[in-house]
């Protein structure tokens, strides 16, 4: 398993070099874990994205590197420490390295000798597929796939550059595995939307869930979807529910700070009784906090946002491959029990790209079909021993279709009597009882003979696996970890199965609080002995883990 960090300013087209390197390791067979973190400016700064490859499972990013391409001196002052002695560092014979594992091509004076400055890149590439064993027609046949033709030529002639200044020092590490994806986790969610018949998308633009929009936009006209750019996020989820009463699958996403500004109207999702899927992709706050960076510290305002009490749904999205699914998944829940489903994500788990196996679409609950309309008058909101009401479009049906964000009766006309409000709260909340009895519980990763308990959600999933199986390797205390997926309402019999066998729990999360902790306290009694918990905007490492744990016991 190799590791290679790019480096270099915002502007440097680190990224350019990044995609083609990933789609060269992709169609040689690699699995592929690429990491970005980046700066919130369109120029300058440092920016950088950690390329993981090899031909074993690989679930998240790590901290040694096998080698560095810099684009400029920071890249290298920052990251050298995390070299191994034996790696390299790739660049341009103009800056100013002093260092014996550096391995430098003149890659801005081959670029103007070949007519294009900004060509230094493609060099990069070259220089670095036959470092790894690879063949340079890989890089080529990507670049006739993408470029124009009037810079095809000089960037073939600079791939082939790069590939002839260098000599070859690691081994091929390649399967045989060509049935994967490389994709982005927004791009997972995207594909699992679509999968579920997603018609209408409204947003406003927030990092990191811009991404959802960009690529549901560069599809709508193949998938013959609608997506709206709104003026606010309070539009873009009153468009949404306006889509959905009109009968379509709806979703709105947004950061933190836009969820702030669609509480009202998630309420009146819920006593409106409209379906509707929300994505947080949750970053650093309160207010602008970190615009590019990751956290977990969404969680409990997911689960209490908006006056009131109502039913929701929210899960937390753990990798790549459990996003698509997910997402199809809570599209079929929002429209059986007409709840919101709020979808947490992160900027980690947004902007990480990483090989996936082809999705099974058999696995995507089916999309019901509309039953023909019964004789007896329709009620929109019949009180039912499930609190599901019989749901019609407007336009569609012989019916008043009615609703408001008052309370009303079952008509939906708005109304003031006592025992009726009772009636339609304890009506609403009766659909969690039922949501209940199809909880997916938190994923098991380890033995069944455990000391140590580790408890998360979502992103940090591929982290406490690399733990565990470092810990399993090397520690003769015995670990085991849950990580949660659904969360609210929270799945219980599993954990409290566990917990009861642990002599210890440990709990890991990206926010400065344990919100996971608290919340496992409050709704089952269990209580985390230990927290690691990481706030700085950066992503937790499975070494993290191991190390914090390390200084737990010592």
């Amino acid at each position: 398993m190799y590791n290679v960090l790019v480096g270099g300013a915002a502007g440097d087209g680190i990224e350019t070099i990044v995609a083609v390197f990933e789609k060269a390791l992709k169609r040689s067979c690699c699995n592929v874990y690429s990491v970005r973190d980046f700066m919130s400016r369109i120029r300058g700064g440092h920016n950088f994205t950690q390329v993981r490859f090899g031909n074993g499972d690989i679930s998240s990013h790590a901290g040694r590197l096998d080698g560095i391409v810099a684009i400029n001196e920071e890249t290298v002052n920052l990251h050298k420490d995390r070299l191994v002695d034996n790696g390299f560092i790739l660049c341009d014979t103009a800056l100013k390295i002093d260092d014996s594992r550096a391995i430098k091509i003149d890659m801005r004076g081959i670029a103007k000798s070949l007519g294009n400055p900004k060509v230094a890149g493609s060099i990069a590439i070259g220089a670095v597929l036959k470092l790894f064993g690879m063949k340079s027609e890989i890089a080529h046949e990507i670049m006739r796939q993408t470029l124009k033709p009037e810079i095809l030529e000089a960037n073939l002639k600079a791939i082939d550059a790069g590939f002839n200044a260098v000599q070859n020092r690691y081994e091929h590490t390649g399967g045989n595995d060509t049935d994967r994806m490389l994709l982005s986790g927004h791009e997972a969610l995207v594909l699992g939307a679509l999968a579920a018949n997603l018609r209408f998308y409204s947003a406003y633009p927030m990092s990191p869930s811009t991404s959802i929009m960009e690529s549901l936009n560069a599809k709508k006209n193949i998938a013959q979807i609608v997506v709206e750019q709104a003026e606010d996020e309070i539009a873009a989820i009153n468009m949404a529910l306006g889509a959905s009463y009109a009968g379509v699958r709806a979703m709105t996403g947004t950061s933190g700070g836009g969820f702030s500004l669609m509480v009202e109207a998630l309420g009146f999702s819920g006593i409106a009784e409209i379906p509707i899927v929300i994505v947080d992709a949750q970053r650093p706050g309160p207010a602008t906090g970190f615009p590019t960076r990751t956290e977990q510290s969404d969680l409990k305002f997911a689960i209490s946002a908006a006056q009131g009490e109502f039913p929701r749904m929210v899960i937390t999205l753990r990798n790549h491959n459990d996003v698509f699914y997910q997402t199809a998944r809570a599209f079929d829940i929002a429209e059986r029990y007409q709840i919101p489903v709020v979808l947490l994500t992160d900027q980690y788990l947004a902007d990480t790209t990483t090989t996936v196996p082809l999705f099974d679409l058999s696995k995507v609950p089916p999309i019901p079909q509309r039953e023909n309309e019964p004789d007896e008058e329709y009620l929109r909101y019949r009180i039912t021993e499930t609190g599901v009401s019989p749901r019609r479009i407007p336009s569609k049906s012989k019916a008043i279709v009615t609703t408001d964000s008052d309370e009303h009766d079952e008509m939906g006309c708005i109304t003031e009597s006592a025992s009726m409000r009772v009636q339609m709260v304890d009506k609403r909340m009766r659909k969690i009882e039922l949501l209940r009895q199809e909880l997916q519980e938190p994923e098991w990763i380890g033995s069944d003979e455990y000391d140590t308990l580790l408890v998360g959600f979502g992103s940090t999933d591929g982290p406490i696996r690399e733990a565990i199986k470092t810990l399993v390797e090397e520690s003769p205390e015995k670990y085991g970890a849950l990580v949660f997926g659904d969360i609210w309402p929270l799945p219980t019999q599993t954990v409290s199965e566990k917990a009861a066998k642990a002599k210890r729990i440990v709990n890991v999360e990206q926010n400065a609080t344990g919100q996971l902790a608290l919340l496992l306290r409050e709704q089952t009694g269990i209580v985390c002995t230990e927290n690691i918990l990481k706030y700085d905007g950066r992503q937790i490492s499975g070494e993290e883990i191991v190390q914090r744990l390390k200084e737990m016991n010592s």
